[in-house]
């Protein structure tokens, strides 16, 4: 949030995963207005949002309320910070998808939803323009580049990844291993509001039309191996994770719930905390570093498990991506425990690559999707070796160590 005259922000940035909003949104609920919020939405009330987040910084900071009420402020996810600054301050703007994440846009309408508006005290006036993913947003400073530089695409991290993956049917599935997992099916030209913990999204705006998709989100996987590394001190790179876990052939009956932010889907308890559970005294830091990268092939299955319910199909490969994707343990554990195929691209940063695909449609580099589709390239297909019987037992003893981390800080 920053003020519109001087460009100067108000306070720090929130990131996504800070919970000093759970307590709010507990009221939230308990006042009822969780269906409202997620029919107009297609979000469950969570600290995870941008709503909260504003309401807290107008609150807290001295006279953030008032100034809002006149107009002096702009409030903005990351990109529409970004356009801000690379357009001197021309442009106040976001696309469709990062606005689909505030929880105050109306994702059916397409507008931001006066009544949500109204309940979090956040006046319209310091939100930015919302256009289609695919589109000219702006140009640069030519003090910034040099250059007057196109502004063609701009997208949410996970839409974009989905984009990248050149997910473009509607039951396409990919899941970015990243600071936290997030898996999205394109579900087409209709949303899919659900009542079972999966979220709704707008997955872009292109060629006039919104796609759509389902979203289950795990906020802590990546930052489980820079936990291993830079909290535990057990690895020296993230590199060492898989290398030390294959000096155990399993996990040794330890498991770890990395629920250090809480637990997004199914769960959606941001009370549950961390757990390593089973040791005995035969377990090595080995075990413990298996685990943890189990723990993101686990978190991953149930989440694939409630989209699969909400859609009615059942899951016969996943595209995968991001950094924890080129752990080659982690996707062979994680073919094994979904017991379907799991497809590595040869370019596993398919945020920045689905962005830059928006941005060539919008600025004629590609004529259509049927173009870019001919460029994606194949990559590592992993495929399943574990039997039914064993991929269900392990399942049922994650989920009863997920249940001893949940509502503990309550």
């Amino acid at each position: 949030m920053w003020d519109k005259a001087t460009g100067e922000p108000i306070y720090n940035a929130i990131v996504w995963q800070c919970r000093r909003t759970a307590d709010y949104c507990e009221d939230l609920i308990k006042n009822g207005y969780g269906k409202m919020i997620k029919d107009k939405t297609g979000l469950l009330v969570d600290p995870y949002f941008s709503a909260t987040k504003i309401k807290w910084i107008l609150d807290n900071v001295p006279a953030g309320k008032e100034r809002a009420e006149r107009g002096e402020l702009a409030f903005g996810t990351i990109d529409t910070w970004l356009i801000w600054k690379l357009t001197g301050g021309k442009v106040h703007a976001t696309d469709y998808s990062n606005a689909s994440r505030t929880m105050i846009y109306n994702i059916k309408e397409l507008k931001w939803d006066e009544e949500l508006c109204s309940l979090f005290g956040i006046p319209t006036s310091m939100l930015p323009d919302v256009l289609p993913s695919s589109s000219l947003f702006g140009y640069t400073d030519v003090s910034i580049l040099g250059a007057r530089v196109a502004i063609g695409g701009v997208a949410g991290d996970q839409q974009a990844a989905l984009f990248g993956q050149c997910c473009f049917s509607e039951g396409d599935v990919k899941n970015t291993y990243g600071t936290g997992a997030f898996l999205l099916m394109n579900t087409g030209k209709e949303p899919k509001i659900t009542d079972d913990g999966i979220l709704t999204t707008i997955a872009w705006g292109l060629d006039g039309e919104v796609t759509y998709a389902l979203e289950g989100s795990v906020f802590t996987c990546g930052a489980a191996i820079q936990w291993l590394r830079d909290g535990m001190k057990l690895i020296e790179s993230a590199q060492d994770s898989e290398y030390y876990a294959k000096k155990v052939k399993d996990s040794g009956g330890v498991m770890v719930v990395p629920a250090f932010s809480g637990l997004g889907a199914p769960w959606w308890d941001p009370y549950a905390r961390g757990t390593i559970i089973g040791i005995t005294r035969a377990t090595t830091k080995y075990h413990i570093i298996r685990a943890t990268l189990e723990s993101m092939a686990y978190q991953t299955a149930d989440v694939i498990d409630l989209m699969e319910r909400a859609a009615g199909i059942k899951l016969s490969r996943l595209k995968v991506d991001g950094g924890a994707s080129a752990n080659g343990l982690l996707m062979e554990f994680q073919s094994d425990i979904l017991g379907a195929d799991i497809e590595r691209p040869v370019c596993v940063e398919t945020t920045a690559l689905g962005v830059a695909y928006l941005a060539g449609l919008s600025l004629g580099v590609y004529s259509s999707k049927e173009e870019i589709l001919k460029t994606c390239m194949g990559g590592t297909v992993f495929k399943p070796s574990m039997s039914e019987d064993e991929r269900t037992e392990k399942m049922k003893k994650w989920r009863r160590a997920v249940e001893r981390s949940l509502r503990w800080t309550e």
